[in-house]
């Protein structure tokens, strides 16, 4: 474990997965980005274990999942959004959140199926607010998709509750996953990396006290979101769910980085 470079993702979604994990794993190193940099990282050898996007795993038969801790939904998430100028069946073009890869593949997912929508697609930048794109549609993840300004748009679109309502499943974002090739026993990571989770889940009042204010959102906001629209265990449910979308998610025609 002491060589271990393990990377997690930034955003107040992954609080609860890391807590008191860098007690609980001393010698690893630790390291926070966006999930579509830890998943470049993870496929360049970079990392040897990362919280990265569920597609990813898809990918690369080599990749192995190392724990049942995770972050899914089984409802609203409300930090993966579409932003829509016009109604979901006319939607021609949309701008994909470059720090994603997964929620990349499910937008164009439920559009493709429900509403036989496959829309150009163009890039959101980090960093770029969605009113700043040129696009009848704009997805967005991670914390500034919270309480993203709707300004000009005339529908919000939370693609948690939209897959549910529709499969009837859980999503599963991101999993902890090694790379191929890693020679090293994962067993005690695994145990770290779950009770870090049980360690968070038994703390979320205190995360949310700690982080209240950082995203414009205060204690009991934070409270709620990660209490009621996050789940972070890897059940039964979750993964059917993740084979309902492997199988949509290898249809190959998905655009951008979903596929890659």
């Amino acid at each position: 474990m002491s060589s271990l470079r393990i990377g997690a993702v930034s955003y107040l979604n992954t609080k609860p997965l890391v807590y008191g994990l860098e007690q609980l794993l001393p010698s690893a190193q630790l390291i926070y980005d966006l999930p579509s940099r830890l998943a470049d990282d993870l496929a360049a050898g970079q990392l040897d274990v990362a919280l990265v996007p569920t597609v990813e795993v898809f990918q690369d038969p080599s990749y192995k999942v190392v724990s049942d801790a995770c972050i899914a939904c089984r409802g609203p998430v409300l930090s993966v959004s579409l932003l829509s100028r016009c109604r979901r069946e006319e939607i021609r073009s949309l701008a994909l959140d470059e720090g994603s890869r997964t929620s990349v593949a499910l937008v164009q997912i439920l559009l493709r199926e429900q509403y036989g929508v496959i829309p150009s697609l163009l890039p959101l930048p980090i960093g770029s607010q969605a009113q700043e794109v040129d696009a009848d549609a704009v997805l967005i993840i991670g914390d500034r998709a919270i309480h993203a300004a709707q300004d000009g748009f005339v529908e919000a679109w939370d693609l948690g509750e939209e897959w549910c309502r529709w499969s009837g499943l859980p999503f599963v974002f991101a999993m902890w996953t090694a790379r191929g090739g890693l020679d090293v026993d994962l067993e005690p990571l695994k145990e770290a990396l779950e009770t870090a989770r049980d360690d968070g889940l038994a703390n979320l009042a205190s995360i949310a006290r700690q982080e209240a204010g950082t995203l414009g959102l205060n204690q009991q906001q934070c409270l709620a979101y990660l209490r009621d629209n996050l789940h972070f265990s890897l059940g039964e449910k979750e993964r059917e769910g993740l084979e309902l979308f492997r199988q949509y998610a290898g249809t190959g025609i998905l655009g951008m980085e979903a596929a890659e």
